[in-house]
C-alpha cells in the first residue's frame, strides 16, 4: 500500500473542510487577499472556496494524477501567500480557512502547506487510484485508513487553527509571581 495514501487523503480532507468555511463566511479570506492588495470580493472567494471543496472531493475519491497536481499547486499556492502575507507585514488575523479564530499564518503554517503540496506532487507521480479500491485493498475495509486520515487531518488542523492561538495567549498571558 503506498505510503503517502492517508497524509494525501488528509490533505484532501482539509480542502473540503477550509474551502466549505470560507463558503460560509468569506470575509475573512477577503481581509487576508486584501492586505497584501489583492483586492477581491466575497463572490470571488466564494467561487474559489467551491472550487477547493470540489478538488477535495475529486482528489481524495479519484487519486488521480490530474487531482494530485492540481491539489499540488493548490497547497503551493497557499504556502506562497503565506510567505508573501509575512513579508509584506499583511494577514494580521485568520484567513478564515477554519472558522474565524483570530490565527494569523505562522511558520509552522508554511511547514504544514508546504508538506501537503510536496505529498500531493509524490501522489501526482505515483497515483494512488480511487478511494473504493484504497478502501478495499486495506484491512478491515478500510477502516484503519480513513481513522488515520481523520487523525491526521485534526492534527493539522490543530496546528494551522488552535495552535497559534495558544501560543500568543501564552505569551500575552501575566506571568506568577515567584
Amino acid at each position: 500500500m503506498h505510503a503517502l495514501i492517508g497524509p494525501y487523503l488528509a490533505s484532501a480532507l482539509l480542502l473540503v473542510v477550509a474551502g466549505g468555511g470560507k463558503l460560509v463566511d468569506p470575509l475573512p479570506l477577503v481581509r487576508a487577499l486584501r492586505s497584501v492588495r489583492l483586492p477581491v470580493g466575497p463572490n470571488v472567494v466564494r467561487v474559489l472556496a467551491g472550487a477547493e471543496v470540489a478538488l477535495g472531493l475529486v482528489a481524495a475519491l479519484t487519486g488521480s494524477r490530474a487531482a494530485a497536481g492540481l491539489v499540488c499547486l493548490s497547497y503551493l499556492a497557499f504556502t506562497a501567500f503565506v510567505l508573501v502575507a509575512r513579508s509584506v507585514g499583511g494577514v494580521l488575523a485568520s484567513c478564515g480557512c477554519f472558522g474565524r479564530s483570530d490565527t494569523p499564518p505562522t511558520t509552522l503554517h508554511v511547514i504544514v502547506t508546504a508538506a501537503a503540496a510536496g505529498t500531493a506532487g509524490a501522489v501526482a507521480l505515483r497515483p494512488l487510484g480511487p478511494l473504493p479500491d484504497l478502501l478495499a485493498a486495506g484491512p478491515w475495509a478500510g477502516v484503519p485508513l480513513l481513522l488515520a486520515t481523520a487523525a491526521l487531518a485534526a492534527g493539522a488542523y490543530l496546528v494551522l487553527a488552535l495552535l497559534p492561538g495558544l501560543h500568543a495567549a501564552r505569551l500575552t498571558s501575566p506571568r506568577p509571581a515567584r
